[in-house]
């Protein structure tokens, strides 16, 4: 569809009059909302009177709706530290280096479990991956956890280190 010079003033009109691009395209007809916002911007007017759903909604005050949603809303915490900008930051000692007995992965491929496949594996089981996923060989360990995690003792051991541990880890590594 061409934007023809009558159709182009009846925009303007319909869009100085303060109906939505929707109604603007529901009236002209042959045209989407997309194509109607796209011509008042090319044609830059952009300054228009608000719309009759702005005006009904100014004379009205709230509406319940929008009541209810500032009601939700968490009231602002008062920034009582004041001015942040000339704080320093707290001191921070240094952590001691704690050697930690660095269970070796081997150990752990040695445990043998029930090698069950993924049918079985129950809340009570360790769903420790042993083996190519593609192959028909690739089996979950099977051993009995305690409930609390997916992994029976000695892979959880592997697959939850404490913080301690990694950093110690990376500053042997480095």
């Amino acid at each position: 569809m061409a934007w023809t010079d009558d159709r182009v003033e009846l925009l303007k009109k319909l869009w100085n009059d303060g109906l939505s691009a929707s109604q603007i395209a529901n009236q002209m007809g042959g045209v989407t909302r997309n194509a109607v916002i796209g011509k008042v911007h090319r044609l830059g007017l952009s300054g228009r009177v608000t719309s009759t759903r702005g005006r009904a909604a100014s004379k009205t005050g709230k509406t319940a709706a929008s009541k209810q949603r500032s009601q939700r809303r968490e009231p602002k915490m008062p920034n009582i530290g004041g001015n942040t900008a000339f704080k320093t930051a707290p001191e921070t000692k240094a952590m001691p280096i704690i050697e930690e007995k660095v269970v070796p992965l081997t150990l752990v491929e040695t445990v043998i479990g029930n090698n069950i496949s993924i049918f079985d594996l129950t809340e009570y089981t360790c769903r420790w991956p042993e083996g190519d996923p593609s192959t028909n060989d690739f089996h979950f360990c099977g051993s009995r956890n305690d409930g609390s995690g997916p992994y029976c003792e000695k892979h959880a051991e592997v697959a939850y280190q404490p913080t301690l541990r990694r950093k110690v880890k990376r500053a042997i590594a480095s």
